[in-house]
């Protein structure tokens, strides 16, 4: 993924991403259900309205909508994450908590190589 910017709002760092291609929303299932197991009490909203989930099999039964939002304490960067990702669209937004010394601050450089990987790993699990 592309980092388009990012600026910190409150106690968050909001950022905007541009995918590599659209996703569809298969494609976008499969990359929540890649990292299901890697979240601390995962909420999961389509469309602005809460799912209730049991297990990981559930989320390939979501009904396709506008969008997804999949937030949590990750257990990968150590902090709370949100990570809202468009039905056949380009752009995924992402809000990371600024509770530690890595995200502490609006810095593109910075911000980029602390969260480049880990949301690149999730876009390749699109394509599972």
């Amino acid at each position: 993924m592309l980092l388009i910017g990012v600026k910190q709002d409150g106690a968050w760092l909001t950022s905007r991403w541009e995918l590599t291609y659209p996703a569809g929303w298969n494609g976008i299932l499969n990359a929540l259900s890649s990292v299901y197991e890697y979240y601390g009490s995962l909420e999961i909203l389509v469309d602005n309205h809460l799912v209730e989930i049991f297990n990981k099999r559930d989320i390939m039964k979501i009904e396709e909508a506008a969008n997804i939002t999949f937030r949590g304490k990750s257990t990968i960067i150590g902090v709370p994450i949100s990570i809202t990702m468009y039905n056949q669209v380009k752009d995924v937004d992402v809000d990371v908590s600024m509770s530690s010394v890595e995200f502490n601050k609006a810095d593109y450089k910075s911000f980029n190589l602390s969260m480049c990987q880990y949301l690149d790993s999730i876009e390749l699990a699109m394509y599972r």
